[in-house]
């Protein structure tokens, strides 16, 4: 048995149209290293930037030039941390700081460069300040952890997801994995939740027919774009 899991988001990509707005905002206002800027591997005229979080934890930006500029509430965009967006999109992101002194000080900081910043706010599990990015993005820096599941998960809006109790504690405990001798063979036939190959069910064939040793050996790309003297 296993409990592998995820134990963080090593980085959360964000769309841009202007990769120096987005840096000069993460560098600066938030205090973020530039650690990484190259062309993206295996995309055509596409910037791909990262900021540190920490060693092991990163925002990163990719500047495609066909990403499109209009910003449609409600749709490309969430109006603010609690407003309406199309499913499956970013409706705001958090990061964290250890303290409600560190969050005030974050709140002092990105106030010293003009943006203005909501908070703090006492939500029990987290403490949080509110702001927005460039491109509309909707922000938040917070301090908190170890949510308690037994005081945070309401039943009422459980029963409203369609939860049922059996379901509920099978998504408070997964399962343990028991990973088999043998790798896994890739799927032949679309998950249910897989969108894209709903609409180019020829393209997931072609991808799911790729052997896992022939994507690492000819679609990896290891070197860095400036070499030591």
């Amino acid at each position: 048995m296993s409990s592998l899991r995820p134990r963080g988001v090593n980085h959360l990509a964000l769309s841009t149209t202007d990769m120096k707005r987005q840096l000069e905002f993460w560098c600066d206002g938030l205090g973020l290293p530039l650690k990484a800027l190259y062309w993206m591997h295996g995309v055509e005229n596409t910037f791909h930037g990262f900021v540190e979080l920490a060693g092991d934890s990163y925002v990163a930006f990719v500047q495609h030039p066909d990403n499109g500029k209009e910003i449609e509430m409600g749709v490309s965009h969430a109006d603010g941390p609690g407003g309406a967006i199309r499913g499956g999109t970013m409706q705001h992101v958090a990061f964290h700081v250890d303290t409600l002194d560190e969050v005030l000080e974050m709140r002092d900081r990105l106030r010293s460069r003009g943006v203005q910043v909501m908070g703090p706010l006492d939500h029990g599990m987290i403490k949080s300040i509110y702001f927005e990015g460039p491109e509309g993005l909707n922000l938040e820096v917070c301090c908190g952890n170890d949510i308690d599941e037994e005081a945070w998960i309401d039943p009422e809006v459980s029963g409203l997801c369609g939860i049922t109790a059996d379901e509920l504690e099978r998504l408070k405990h997964p399962e343990p994995y028991v990973r088999p001798a043998e790798p896994v063979p890739q799927p032949t036939t679309p998950h249910p939740d897989n969108e894209r190959a709903k609409l180019d069910p020829e393209g997931f064939a072609r991808i799911a027919s790729l052997p896992d040793e022939l994507v690492w050996d000819k679609l990896s790309e290891t070197t860095p774009p400036v070499q030591p003297d």
